[in-house]
């Protein structure tokens, strides 16, 4: 029987009635005028044995990623990571992998995901007509996962930014990328949502889409059909460790405001005003006489803080900030963090049943990689406990800054349980199961006592967000 070619034709009625077909888009034109402007960026990083984190000659897949087991897997046995490389491994290696990025100024500044080019000893920018260059990192804001490169070179082609304010769901993006290596390659789709919050990401309201992106597209520009970029592409959620139709990008307003910032001043300085929040429910929102659940509830004020001072109390709830309406309490960091710290900002909150305007002085965060100089260099001798983790303990002046009493910051990571639990290079710990520790080497003497198969939980402070990080125990952690 002969192979028949079916041909799909959409059809859709106007508003007259009748039948007209419409065509898909076509995308050449954008890709012919933007293609140039999309860079292939490879890394190289010098690890040890002992303290790889990521899949050598892969694209940059730290163990925590969806994607490492599914590379896992399928990668030759001497690629495998940490403890189950073979004894004969030297003990420095490179590890190398890709990503993508995009030029935004004719004199050779390019934007890409922090977490591209993180630890990288060696990065080198292909462009399209095959020339190569070794970039130098500007700066990195790792809590947006923003990366700013310089390349030596002038009259290079650049994108032009757009506005994503004015993206409308549904509407079709192209992404541009390397996935895999695969250069310039291109999928597009549609804008599936606008401003979402992912978990303990609280700086950038993500827009979401069903463009395909693979690892290697990390750090690389979405189109509107203007030819504007509207976001980089950084995310993805899997259950499989392929792609599943649900990508995310960070706006392109923030990912610039953060590239400005890091080329006039080196790092980013956002605002806080010292709060503890939580979401208003239905049931909430009715117990306070509020007609929609909206806004964020103060659950917790810092003594000495900025909320303090301006007169906020507990059980108010924050309806507007700056200006700008709080819809969910995951907006108000957001919203605040944008701030320029020292601004008198006026924030309209829910007390008693009735609405109230009050002004904020607002601060300026420190950062816990600021307080304790994290780009210093480490001991040459690295002490990893039983779950991964290389701890360093505060000084008085770092515990002062941080308003802490208490605390370990971590300093360096190995492939392990912790890495897997989410645990991030510069996150402070503040206790274990409930418990104190008052020096590193108690806290990794409380973690030698836990029986494998147990459960561990540690109190975790990641810029102004604490939570729990729970993780458990097995046959393969380091005794």
């Amino acid at each position: 029987m002969m192979d028949r070619l079916v041909l799909v034709v959409l059809i859709v009625f106007s508003s007259s009635g009748f039948a007209q077909i419409k065509e898909l888009p076509d995308f050449t034109e954008l890709v012919g005028k933007q293609g140039a402007a999309v860079v292939n960026i490879s890394t190289i990083q010098v690890q040890n044995k002992s303290g790889n984190r990521t899949l050598p000659g892969m694209p940059n897949i730290p163990e925590d990623s969806p994607f490492f087991e599914f590379f896992r897997r399928y990668m030759p046995p001497n690629d495998i990571p940490g403890e189950l490389l073979p004894d004969n491994t030297p003990k420095e290696f490179e590890s190398k992998s890709l990503g993508s990025g995009f030029i935004i100024s004719a004199d050779g500044h390019i934007l890409t995901n922090a977490h591209v080019v993180d630890s990288a000893d060696e990065i080198t920018i292909k462009l399209t007509d095959k020339r190569e260059f070794y970039a130098k990192v500007v700066g990195v804001d790792r809590k947006t996962d923003i990366a700013l490169l310089k390349i030596e070179a002038n009259n290079l082609p650049q994108v032009s930014p757009g506005d994503p304010n004015k993206l409308r769901v549904g509407e079709w993006v192209v992404a541009i990328g390397s996935p895999f290596g695969f250069e310039n390659s291109v999928t597009a789709g549609i804008v599936s949502a606008k401003g979402r919050s992912l978990a303990q990401e609280n700086y950038v309201p993500f827009i979401q889409t069903d463009v395909a992106i693979n690892p290697g597209n990390s750090g690389g520009p979405l189109f509107n059909m203007k030819g504007e970029v509207v976001g980089i592409n950084s995310q993805i959620y899997s259950r499989t460790g392929g792609f599943m139709g649900l990508s995310f990008a960070i706006p392109i307003d923030v990912a610039m405001d953060i590239s400005n910032q890091l080329r006039v001043n080196g790092k980013v300085s956002r605002g806080k005003i010292g709060v503890v929040i939580q979401e208003v429910t239905k049931e909430l929102a009715e117990s306070f006489g509020l007609i929609r659940a909206t806004g964020a509830l103060v659950t917790l004020i810092q003594k000495g803080g900025p909320a303090e001072k301006a007169g906020l109390q507990v059980k108010d709830i924050i309806l507007k900030f700056d200006g700008k309406i709080i819809y969910t309490s995951s907006d108000l960091p957001r919203i605040v963090g944008a701030v320029k710290p020292g601004s008198r900002v006026n924030a309209q909150v829910w007390r008693d049943g009735h609405s109230k305007e009050i002004v904020i002085a607002v601060e300026e965060i420190i950062s816990e990689e600021n307080a304790v100089n994290r780009n210093s260099k480490k001991s040459k001798t690295t002490v990893y406990n039983r779950i991964g983790l290389a701890l360093r303990e505060l000084t008085p002046d770092q515990k002062k800054q941080l308003e802490v009493s208490s605390g370990f910051l971590v300093e360096d990571m190995q492939s392990g349980v912790a890495s897997r639990a989410g645990m991030r290079l510069g996150d402070l710990i503040l206790g274990i199961n409930n418990q104190d520790a008052p020096n590193v080497d108690q806290f990794n003497q409380l973690l030698k006592k836990i029986e494998k198969g147990r459960n561990i939980a540690l109190l975790v402070r990641r810029g102004e967000m604490t939570t729990f990080i729970t993780m458990k125990l097995t046959d393969s952690d380091n005794k």
